[in-house]
């Protein structure tokens, strides 16, 4: 068994690498590997950990990912350059959840407005940066790799928790709801169930840090953050989305069933995963979640640690995460990575 995140077959040692448009992982010899006529190569930053595998005919050596990347530090910045490559796995980890789920991905060299990342450090002389994403492009700052530096953030903004995946999957939250939502016809629902955009981001921001959220902030909003403009909350609602969804996946990968007892939504008492979602109806996936968070609670707490899902999903947060559920699934595309 490989995972996506695997160079070698730790059995007999075969080089691997990811074939983008199937998200399979094939045999990546150094001289390429022909696949359904097209030949591939292992990607020019595959000494990054990169193993995710070139066309021949792309023009570059780089894998769609790296290419993806349009802004990094410069070569001279190599504690940088370390965390770029932590950060550029949980970027492959996001493609690779938005093509299963057959989300568009243009990328921002083929076209204004396509999806492009910068991933620099604000820990770089001189550097500052905001995580965001404007027009396409999604800003991270690679500090956020630093467990020290995020854990502090985490706490002093009051998050249940903070990771670099985590802010990929909320930043091109804010991109789909720009391309899939805002220019589209589903733009009037989202008003209703999220509030209207076209409010003030800035008057938002200033509110939101000057008298923080409101007290049952939890009754409406997934997080304290969402609470603070429509934009903010549909891109946490996307993020959690993508959480829920990867990780049911997961579980149903590994064969896991749960057995709970006295749960209305669980006519027999055991929920098996589903290995897609795809044709499910965002309730479905909610009765599915409940008994694998809980157990993967009860897990956490038999290590010691705290709950590693704390959230509670009231009904105006599962209405909001149904609108997400049927954006994405009405925007399938075939083969979004190529």
């Amino acid at each position: 068994m490989a995972f996506i995140e695997s160079t070698s077959c730790d059995g007999c040692g075969l080089e691997l690498g990811l074939h983008p448009p199937t998200l399979t992982m094939r045999a990546a010899p150094a001289q390429g590997s022909d696949v359904d006529g097209t030949w591939w190569f292992p990607c020019a930053n595959r000494l990054w950990e990169c193993n995710w595998l070139a066309a021949a005919d792309s023009g570059s050596g780089q894998c769609i990912s790296c290419r993806l990347t349009r802004t990094r530090p410069g070569n001279d910045d190599t504690l940088a350059l370390e965390k770029l490559a932590t950060a550029s796995g949980d970027k492959r980890r996001l493609l690779v959840q938005l093509a299963d789920l057959g989300l568009p991905v243009t990328p921002w060299y083929e076209r204004p407005g396509g999806l492009g990342f910068d991933l620099l450090s604000s820990r770089s002389d001189g550097a500052r940066v905001t995580i965001g994403h404007a027009n396409g492009i999604v800003t991270i700052d690679l500090a956020e790799s630093l467990d020290a530096h995020r854990e502090a953030l985490r706490i002093r903004l009051g998050e249940p928790y903070r990771t670099m995946l985590g802010h990929f999957r909320h930043e091109v939250g804010h991109y789909y709801e720009w391309i899939l939502v805002e220019q589209t016809g589903w733009i009037d629902e989202c008003r209703t169930i999220f509030g209207d955009e076209r409010a003030s981001y800035r008057d938002a921001i200033s509110r939101h840090y000057r008298t923080g959220a409101p007290r049952d902030w939890a009754e409406s909003f997934i997080s304290e953050y969402a609470t603070m403009h429509p934009w903010e909350d549909f891109a946490e609602c996307f993020a959690h989305y993508l959480h829920l969804t990867s990780t049911l996946q997961t579980a149903a990968a590994g064969g896991l069933s749960v057995r709970m007892e006295g749960v209305p939504q669980i006519a027999d008492g055991e929920v098996r995963p589903r290995t897609s979602y795809a044709d499910a109806t965002m309730a479905e996936i909610l009765a599915d979640w409940l008994p694998v968070s809980t157990f993967l609670n009860r897990v956490n707490r038999a290590m010691g640690k705290s709950d590693l899902y704390p959230f509670t999903i009231a009904e105006p947060v599962a209405r909001k995460l149904d609108l997400v559920h049927r954006v994405v699934t009405a925007s399938r595309v075939e083969r979004p990575l190529g």
